[in-house]
Order: C-alpha cells, then structure tokens, then sequence
C-alpha cells in the first residue's frame, strides 16, 4: 500500500486516508465574474497531464482534515515530497526524480532532504 507523509500531522499514512484534489499552484483570477466564458472554461476544467513530475493539492480527509501539496512522480507513481499549503513549490532537480535515484530512500528521508534545500 502506498503511504503518503502528511505535512501537519507529520507521519505517514496509508493512501486510503487521503483524496486528491487535482492540480496544485493554479493560477486563480481575483474577480472569477469578470472573466470570460473561455477563459473560466480554461480555468475550472483544463488541467495539465505531464509524464513524469506533477504538483498536486491532497486533502488528508481521514486525518487532520488539511489540504496539502505534494511533488508527485507519474511514472513511478512515488511522492517526493509533501508540503503544507501556501508554500512555494519546492525545486526538484531531475537527476533526483529518476527511479534509482529514490529507490531506496525512505520518504521520511526524502521530506527531509526537500525541507533543508528550501532553507538554504
């Protein structure tokens, strides 16, 4: 089962705790009336669908309750990080999103290794 490291209770938990809320860092107009029937179209339904690294918006629904965002491998299917909402999004090199590069860390590890990077 997939376990997923939720940010605010800090501690992992298995994938059925949580639902995803679709794509994250989605740019919001600031008065949504005054747009364009296209343009709210744009907004509200068309997503992004890229191969490989994608920031997504996760709720921790049988948990704390909070929205989240995580940094989240396509391919692998493998979290890279999770981080509490309203942060920046974090820089993720490619030579660290492979599959050799993650395999054998643990996610706890990983969070970790995200966290000191944004400090710096």
């Amino acid at each position: 089962m997939l376990l997923i490291h939720c940010p605010y209770c800090e501690e992992e938990r298995p994938e059925l705790e949580f639902r995803h809320a679709g794509e994250a860092h989605v740019a919001r107009s600031p008065d949504i009336a005054a747009i364009s029937d296209e343009d709210f179209e744009k907004f509200f339904f068309i997503r992004s669908n890229p191969k490989g690294i994608v920031f997504e918006r996760w709720r921790h629904v049988h948990g704390c309750g909070r929205f989240f965002n995580a940094a989240r491998n396509t391919v692998t299917d493998r979290f890279l990080t999770t981080y509490r909402a309203g942060e920046t999004k974090p820089e993720i090199s490619v030579a660290e999103t492979g599959p050799a590069a993650w395999a054998n860390r643990e996610p706890a590890e990983l969070n970790e290794k995200t966290a000191a990077g944004a400090k710096e």
